[in-house]
């Protein structure tokens, strides 16, 4: 597993994780803000009233409302960014995360009004009766490039199941186990055998399901953030003020959290801003393609609101839990997951600056460190290490406290154990501790420093329940549409029983491995979609121009 991560974090470094991949998502939002004259501010009113239905027609083609795709589309975007990635985003980057997260937002709103527009221009009617569409589409009939269509719609299964499945699994089986104490691998099997009933009725069930789950998890999730928030309400003007100044700063040391630099910081929040509200994946406009419209850039002003609700909002209101409450800076006893784990050389201790230091540029990649992973032997005695010359870090902090045992928590172990490259070579040893922690646990920690106290981390298990688990139906739309596309009708279902099949397995799988490989696959969809977009940059300034005068013309005469 160690192995595996670290090939998936050195495909990150190349692609998501690389200094020129947030440049080319911000700048591509950018390019068409300017370009198309900031529509996500001039087009933000006439969207509610389109997604109300003011301007339906009965008779338009389609197989759901407007209302309905874009309940779908923000099942697939609000789930575990919204609860576990903007927790991971704080954990890596620091408050100033946060600010990358909404600008990615900002811009995605034009963004992602361009690629639902030109990919629903571009859907058709598939033999099975149904609608589909995506960029795979208008890459195939507009552009020509059947190449790239296929490569898009490859990618859209691949991360259907790295984004959309394996995480939300995942987040949701530690987040109950953690909190009722329900096993992952009966939490997998309820949940697969709920999502197989779902998801084989297609997009009209799918829709129907999502219309009704999705404002039903965000008032739960909403009531137990406010709790928090106004139980702590002294500590959000310095949260805001936070979130400000360390954009230009960076993030400095506090508690147990070691430091950020500004870079970092930039990169981490905007790779976590693109996996929230997904604008630019080219995912959503899957789901948009089924709405009965016979105006594209209608559907797409719908698709405005998501980034917006999505990470504007609720990205925002979990960050400043998180942030106000002050957890993500300290400490709490967990249990370490291999992947979050190292071993390094020599002994060094957080009380000294000049440690601190070596682990701030180790941890942020900065040259000038002379941190090496330990290899030799550690002495444990009834499961606490005896021997020195090594320091255990985890989740990016000084670890404390650690203890070793087998199996579980409860055996401890005594003996030796074998280090290689800063991992351990026994596989069944549970190594626990105080660290920091991130992900959904962070925000569970956060949600009982609030009113409702210990019983606030209820609230985000059930949130995250109805989060992940409505994510991981709408993605499951959007690979079986990319099945369709490459090998038609007759491939979903073997498709959809494999994706039943990945979501019971993640359920007991590494968190921190699943959250490595949806940084990778979120990737391989998002470049050939943005490549599409911005070649048909005209084209979309004209279908604007076109919709204006067709609406003018239809308005009554006073």
């Amino acid at each position: 597993m160690a192995a595996i991560h670290e090939f998936l974090n050195n495909l990150d470094q190349m692609l998501g994780g690389a200094w020129w991949f947030p440049y080319v998502l911000l700048g591509t939002g950018l390019f068409f803000t300017l370009y198309l004259k900031f529509p996500q501010i001039r087009y933000f009113k006439h969207a509610w009233k389109v997604v109300l239905g003011k301007y339906d027609k009965q008779d338009a083609e389609g197989d759901t409302s407007h209302f309905r795709a874009l309940t779908t589309a923000l099942s697939g975007t609000v789930g575990t960014g919204n609860i576990g990635g903007v927790a991971f985003a704080i954990f890596l980057g620091g408050p100033a995360a946060l600010f990358w997260m909404w600008a990615t937002a900002f811009f995605g709103m034009t963004t992602k009004f361009v690629e639902v527009t030109l990919s629903h221009k571009y859907r058709e009617k598939t033999p099975d009766g149904t609608v589909s569409g995506g960029p795979m589409y208008y890459m195939d009939k507009r552009l020509n490039m059947k190449w790239l269509a296929v490569a898009f719609a490859i990618a859209t299964v691949i991360s259907s199941f790295g984004a959309g499945n394996l995480p939300q699994s995942n987040s949701i089986a530690t987040s109950m186990e953690a909190t009722f104490g329900v096993q992952p691998e009966v939490m997998g099997g309820v949940l697969g055998v709920l999502l197989a009933l779902v998801i084989l009725g297609g997009i009209s069930r799918i829709a129907a399901v999502t219309s009704k789950v999705v404002p039903l998890m965000a008032a739960i999730y909403l009531i137990g953030a406010f709790a928090v928030i106004f139980a702590n309400i002294e500590n959000i003007g310095p949260a805001f003020s936070s979130i400000i100044s360390d954009v230009f700063t960076g993030s400095a040391a506090t508690g147990g959290f070691l430091g950020a630099t500004i870079a970092y910081a930039f990169n981490r929040g905007v790779n976590r801003g693109l996996f929230s509200n997904e604008a630019g994946q080219g995912s959503a406009p899957i789901a948009h393609a089924a709405a009965k419209t016979d105006e594209p850039v209608a559907e797409g002003m719908v698709s405005i609101l998501e980034p917006f609700i999505d990470t504007i909002l609720i990205c925002t209101i979990t960050g400043l839990v998180i942030l106000s409450s002050g957890v993500w800076q300290e400490k709490h006893y967990n249990v370490f997951d291999r992947s979050d784990m190292k071993i390094i050389n020599g002994t060094l201790l957080e009380t000294e600056p000049a440690d601190r230091q070596q682990m701030f540029k180790y941890l942020n990649q900065l040259d000038g460190h002379s941190i090496a992973p330990y290899n030799g032997q550690i002495q444990v005695v009834n499961g606490k290490a005896v021997n020195q010359g090594f320091t255990i870090i985890n989740a990016r902090s000084f670890a404390e406290e650690v203890s070793f045992s087998v199996d579980s928590p409860e055996d401890p172990f005594s003996g030796k154990l074998e280090v290689k490259n800063g991992q351990l070579v026994k596989p069944n040893i549970v190594v626990s501790g105080h660290s920091l922690i991130h992900s959904a646990n962070l925000t569970a920690v956060a949600f009982t420093k609030g009113y409702f106290g210990e019983s606030g981390k209820y609230i985000v298990s059930i949130g995250l329940l109805l989060f992940a688990f409505s994510t991981a139906i709408a993605w499951s739309y959007y690979g079986d549409r990319a099945m369709t596309y490459l090998f038609g009708p007759k491939s979903v279902m073997p498709y959809r029983v494999v994706y039943v099949a990945g979501f019971y397995w993640a359920a007991t799988s590494d968190t921190t491995l699943v959250w490595a490989l949806s940084a990778v696959t979120i990737v391989i969809m998002t470049l050939p979609n943005l490549f599409g977009i911005l070649l048909l940059r005209k084209e979309m300034k004209d279908s604007i121009a076109q919709y204006w005068q067709s609406f003018n013309q239809s308005k009554p005469k006073p």
